[in-house]
């Protein structure tokens, strides 16, 4: 489910035009590794409360009883002095993931997409996703230009973003494509299936890729009922023995690679799928901008190395 680049005030349009419990959360503390590529001194930040967010959302949204919704996180900014809210709205359109920011005074709040600033304001992000990946790659290794794509194998915004990636590929032989699982808590098999595509692609890169696209092309078919089943004979079909890789998927360590591959997402900003970095810049809505417009800003990432 991609997060969809809209202010509230216009969710709050969209709505109206379509339809005419908790303790307080603790002041937390963000760092970073001195000297690292964007780092900023310790800071702390107040958070507001899961019951504060709710009551608010309650005011801006209740009106609509077509309308629910569910606080998904709440953590410090990347930016200094904020709190970042995550939440999943669900509409009669469908799941929305969103996310706003709070003031350090808990007053106003922030609608909007923060993005990186400064003459170099993507190299923070591409520093950390090359050294703290753990996903599987092709394409040359030496590229000036290397996409990682954060996705979730049960997403159908993925599979439709997967034709454009793949033509673009094909036609820029010099381009590396990193996959990183991010299943997302709100569907119910697709962490089973990062564990099942990690296994795949550990027993042989290969057959990583044309399992990916099989459960692509299965997605609709696969519940979370007949999903062992189904990836399964997925995986004897990409090359690999379905069995030991159904074994491999259900070990601690394997959901643990999984786990470590959406903290790395969370730590450089992505909150729904598929997301890609284009040398750490961040392309939150691949299906929506096309192969024309991906094609130019690979192109100029290759001119900018």
């Amino acid at each position: 489910m991609h997060r969809l680049a809209i202010s509230w005030s216009v969710i709050l349009v969209l709505l109206t035009i379509a339809n005419a419990q908790q303790k307080d959360a603790p002041t937390n503390a963000s760092t970073a590794r001195p000297g690292a590529p964007g780092a900023q001194a310790r800071r702390e930040v107040k958070l507001p409360s899961e019951e504060t967010v709710n009551a608010f959302l309650r005011e801006t949204f209740a009106y609509n009883p077509g309308l629910s919704w569910k606080v998904s996180d709440i953590k410090p900014s990347q930016a200094e002095g904020l709190a970042e809210v995550t939440v999943v709205l669900t509409t009669p359109q469908g799941l929305q993931t969103n996310q706003f920011y709070v003031t350090a005074d808990g007053t106003h709040a922030i609608s909007g997409q923060i993005i990186p600033f400064g003459a170099h304001p993507y190299a923070a992000a591409r520093h950390k996703l090359e050294k703290e990946t753990n996903g599987f790659s092709r394409g040359p290794a030496d590229s000036p230009v290397t996409i990682f794509e954060f996705s979730d194998l049960q997403c159908p915004h993925c599979k439709e973003a997967q034709p454009i990636i793949d033509r673009l590929l094909s036609e820029e032989k010099n381009v590396r494509l990193v996959f990183q699982n991010y299943p997302l808590a709100s569907h119910d098999w697709a962490e089973k299936g990062a564990a099942y595509a990690d296994c795949v692609g550990r027993a042989s890169n290969g057959s990583f890729w044309k399992f990916i696209q099989s459960v692509y092309d299965a997605q609709s078919d696969i519940t979370a009922a007949n999903a062992d089943d189904k990836l399964k004979e997925l995986a004897d079909a990409a090359g690999v023995n379905g069995a030991e890789i159904a074994e491999c998927a259900a070990k601690p360590a394997t959901l643990g690679r999984v786990e470590r591959s959406v903290e790395l997402g969370n730590s450089v900003g992505v909150s729904g799928t598929p997301t890609l970095f284009i040398n750490g810049r961040s392309i939150p809505n691949v299906g929506s901008l096309g192969y024309d417009v991906l094609k130019q800003l690979v192109d100029f990432a290759a001119e900018d190395k």
